[in-house]
């Protein structure tokens, strides 16, 4: 079984919806941890979701209009908690701000 540690850095993110990660075929992803920071002088909102990429057929927030204080930042995924993201599957990350947010994610791949 292959483990993979990475990081995933998106800068500058804003109205329109980024996609910050799709797992593998033949792999499951665990992130184990997620941080957003705020590029701004005023509070942001985000949004990250994750979508069931071959059937379309769900999509869920993980976490929905969350505030982010100005030029700070704010942890998603914390210590002790998990995010699974299954083989095919893409999580995303959207703000209602242009070019606000800066998003890093510390994850792993196990095939």
């Amino acid at each position: 079984m292959a483990t993979q540690f990475r990081n995933t850095i998106i800068n500058s993110v804003g109205t329109t919806p980024v996609r910050i990660y799709t797992t593998p075929e033949n792999f499951n992803t665990t992130v184990i941890g997620m941080s957003l920071a705020n590029l701004t002088a005023g509070i942001v909102t985000a949004s990250v979701y994750l979508q069931d990429t071959p059937n379309d057929s769900a999509t869920g927030y993980y976490i929905k209009d969350v505030s982010v204080a100005p030029n700070s930042s704010l942890r998603l995924v914390t210590s002790g908690e998990k995010l699974i993201i299954p083989e095919y599957n893409e999580l995303f990350i959207v703000s209602n701000t242009t070019a606000s947010l800066d998003v890093i994610m510390s994850y792993v791949e196990i095939a």
